[in-house]
């Protein structure tokens, strides 16, 4: 399987027609009347996936979607779909980070082509995500004393700046700073700071 398609249209012969032609490509096709319908059914991202999705739809529009997902840290790379060519709102989903704006109909060939793009954005964007969250579970393995001196360090201050800031020797200091840069995974200080960065945390 080269990864998962899902659909979200209110036109039944449109959605029939590309679930047909991308099933023959390859792919797991998962599809959705209405974005209600998808937010219910809310796609795993466990696999590397895109979501194919129509500008206009009832109730929630496509665009709205978009933010709804970003909302629920969604990484599910959108491929928008429209029956119109409208430059401003082709600017404004890009600009909210999606893959490509299609304009209907569209060709086996190009459709495809940005499939297989955005899938394999998505891959790049899980093993990213996976990675920030074992920083983020470094961190949360820290002592409230460790994370002190651990925000602190990636701020700059010296050893001797810390240990006056907390109240304790310098030698406690190195301790703690050796035990955050173990649970850290890290050898050096740019290495953790860079962490930090990762993580929104600077």
């Amino acid at each position: 399987m080269q990864g998962c398609v899902h659909i979200v249209d209110d036109d039944v012969s449109l959605r029939t027609a590309m679930e047909r032609r991308l099933t023959k490509a390859g792919y797991e096709v998962a599809i959705y009347a209405s974005a209600q319908h998808l937010l219910d059914r809310l796609p795993s991202e466990s696999v590397p996936s895109c979501l194919l999705l129509d500008v206009r739809i009832p109730e929630l529009s496509g665009p709205e979607l978009q933010e709804r997902l970003s909302e629920l840290g969604s990484t599910l790379p959108i491929i928008f779909l429209s029956g119109h060519p409208d430059i401003p709102a082709t600017v404004r989903a890009i600009k909210a980070g999606a893959d490509d704006f299609l304009t209907k109909p569209v060709s086996s060939d190009d459709l495809l082509r940005a499939i297989e793009r955005a899938v394999a954005h998505h891959e790049v964007a899980r093993g990213l995500k996976s990675k920030l969250n074992i920083v983020r579970a470094h961190v949360a393995a820290l002592t409230p004393r460790e994370r002190e001196v651990f925000l602190l360090v990636i701020r700059g201050d010296t050893n001797k700046q810390i240990a006056r800031a907390l109240g304790c020797t310098e030698r406690t200091i190195k301790a703690h700073r050796h035990r955050v840069m173990d649970k850290m995974e890290v050898r050096s200080l740019p290495e953790l700071v860079s962490l930090a960065e990762r993580i929104g945390i600077m």
